[in-house]
């Protein structure tokens, strides 16, 4: 059962994530509210996979990112973000993004990408 960290500011979009990730078969390990968040819950969970919004208050999706991936550099990040910031998802994986998920996303893509990269 893979292990995820959900990112996002926003709480009713990680509770529509986990549940996503719930019905199929993910377990939750953690959750964060903001960069500075994620990657001390990064340290502490250890987590097989983590969805990172880009627009954060405190520490931004892309500075987390980049910090994780000191951290491990074999960290598997999924990037989540809004339609129109195409020139901070080309940052994200030029910093070690494994994929993104455009906002609104469809459950199926988001399962399907999340398998992709386990």
């Amino acid at each position: 059962m893979p292990r995820v960290l959900i990112v996002d500011d926003a709480a009713f979009m990680r509770m529509a994530i986990k549940n996503m990730l719930l019905n199929h078969g993910y377990e939750i390990v953690g959750e964060a509210e903001n960069g500075v968040a994620a990657v001390k819950k990064y340290l502490e969970c250890k987590p097989d996979i983590v969805t990172l919004d880009i627009t954060m208050p405190e520490m931004n999706g892309l500075e987390a990112l980049k910090a994780i991936m000191k951290i491990d550099p074999n960290a598997k990040v999924v990037m989540v973000s809004a339609m129109g910031q195409e020139n901070m998802v080309k940052e994200a994986i030029l910093s070690g993004a494994k994929s993104f998920i455009i906002k609104p996303f469809k459950e199926d893509h988001v399962i399907k990408t999340l398998q992709k990269i386990l």
